[in-house]
């Protein structure tokens, strides 16, 4: 009988065929569990969850802090306050569907840390006097001196929408520290320390402050686009007659006011982004 040779290469084929089959899967297994075991691999993963927060434009970013800071009561200045008791470092009563809640567990590595708030709120100010929004006989904030909590402005429709800051105010402990020339308040982004709301005392009448140069300014320094106008139909929104109010965001929800105002009597001048 005459043996084909197309038969015997296809034969032989098959034969070669069936033994991987068997026999492949095994070594090829062999193979990837000696490159694997004890040798150590790195990868790079996403961990959800802890201390997350989406990449918010600064509009955004202003938009959830000011609804945030309307959403309590809170003393806008000593000026207001003193009217009222003492206030402590309490809870504040929520409303709407925004919260402002103190951050207890701290920074997460990403944001500014209390050892370094104070050094960055001064490049700050610094900041400021350079611009022109503040006069250069303000004075430095001295750790001593002041209360740093940090706080989290929230979302709560969309949680991972928030915005960490530190909220810096002259301690209610220091009775006989002179309040000429110093800081007040600040709310400061707990991520690039850009001051986002203060109360400051100075040696100016508020003939002596342009709100308009001082607005412009401060909105090209938080990279926002320019101001308009905003005429409030109640003239008593703000515990002072000299005030100034500015809208931010003319387009969708994010429209936020921003306030300039003088407390005349102890001189404090204010830039606030909350009601």
């Amino acid at each position: 009988m005459k043996i084909n040779k197309k038969n015997i290469l296809f034969l032989l084929f098959a034969g070669i065929a069936v033994i991987l089959a068997i026999w492949g899967p095994e070594r090829l297994a062999g193979y990837k569990d000696k490159y694997i075991l004890n040798q150590p691999h790195t990868q790079v993963v996403e961990t959800a969850g802890e201390g997350y927060r989406y990449a918010l434009s600064r509009r955004e970013r202003l938009y959830i802090l000011a609804e945030s800071l309307n959403s309590q009561i809170l003393p806008e200045s000593e000026h207001n306050a003193l009217t009222r008791n003492e206030i402590t470092d309490v809870d504040y009563e929520l409303s709407g569907t925004y919260a402002f809640v103190i951050n207890h567990k701290g920074p997460t590595g990403k944001e500014i840390t209390e050892e370094e708030i104070f050094d960055r709120c001064n490049q700050e100010i610094g900041r400021f006097i350079e611009l022109g929004i503040l006069p250069d006989t303000v004075k430095e904030a001295e750790p001593q001196l002041y209360d740093a909590v940090l706080y989290s402005a929230i979302d709560i429709l969309e949680p991972r929408n928030n915005v960490a800051v530190w909220k810096l105010g002259l301690s209610n402990s220091r009775k006989n520290v002179k309040k000429e020339n110093r800081l007040i308040d600040a709310y400061i982004d707990a991520d690039d320390g850009k001051i986002y709301e203060f109360y400051v005392r100075t040696s100016l009448k508020w003939e002596e402050i342009d709100t308009d140069e001082i607005i412009q300014k401060w909105a090209e320094y938080m990279g926002l686009p320019k101001p308009e106008p905003y005429e409030t139909e109640n003239p008593l929104t703000e515990a002072t007659p000299y005030f100034k109010k500015y809208l931010f965001g003319t387009e969708g929800k994010d429209k936020t006011i921003v306030t300039i105002g003088f407390y005349d009597g102890i001189n404090e001048l204010f830039l606030k982004i909350s009601k």
